[in-house]
């Protein structure tokens, strides 16, 4: 299971992140509600930890967005306001349930799990597209519009792209694509990944595509034309 955890605070997301790694689900982190707002909109999280008061838009503002969206990821709001108002304004936003700050780690935990086992009806794009550049997700197939060329791809490399386009114009270390397409748990040296990277290099240069663009020492990005 993959959970997405929205909070501005780095030490306490970090933290965040570890524990629920503890109990082997998948993490993804963001820091600022735009961030959150993208990435709870475009993949299938089981879960979502958001933080109320965030940098851009509010935890209200994002839950409001993806409920009107007809997304029905689980949310559980964290705040430091605790009166009764402000529970039932979150609560009234669409969020699943309410923690206030300071709260114990196992009651977290407890909440998280108790959200996962609820049904949701969340319907992912089938598709992505990066300038002329499109893939499906279903198929798992890379076109681009310029040539009228596609190729198949196998999961890994998928995956792979997957994240470069929805994370465009970021350099991902080889370690964030190591745990979002292997898994945090999973012993994978980063040879097997810069073998994936070299086979999804040759399929989008046959179609016509952007370059996979090496940051030495950091990571990987999609390269503009």
């Amino acid at each position: 299971m993959r959970i997405l955890i929205v909070e501005d605070e780095v030490r306490l997301a970090e933290a965040l992140s570890r524990l629920v790694q503890e109990e082997k689900y998948q993490t993804d982190m963001a820091h600022d509600g735009d961030e959150g707002l993208h990435l709870a909109s475009s993949v299938p999280y089981d879960a979502i930890i958001l933080d109320r008061m965030l940098p851009g838009k509010s935890g209200t503002e994002i839950v409001k967005a993806l409920r009107a969206k007809g997304i029905s990821t689980p949310v559980l709001l964290l705040t430091a306001m605790d009166s009764i108002a402000d529970r039932v304004e979150g609560l009234n936003a669409g969020a699943d349930d309410y923690l206030v700050k300071p709260f114990a780690m196992e009651e977290l935990l407890a909440r998280i799990r108790a959200l996962v086992r609820r049904p949701t009806d969340f319907v992912p794009d089938e598709g992505l597209r990066f300038g002329d550049l499109e893939l499906d997700l279903t198929r798992r197939v890379v076109s681009c519009h310029k040539t009228g060329c596609e190729e198949n791809l196998s999961p890994k490399e998928a995956l792979i792209l997957e994240m470069l386009i929805r994370h465009a114009g970021q350099v991902l270390t080889r370690r964030q694509l190591m745990d979002s397409v292997w898994g945090y748990e999973a012993d994978v040296l980063e040879g097997v990944l810069d073998t994936y990277v070299h086979h999804l290099r040759k399929r989008l240069q046959a179609v016509g595509g952007p370059a996979i663009t090496t940051l030495r020492g950091v990571g990987y990005t999609l390269a503009r034309d």
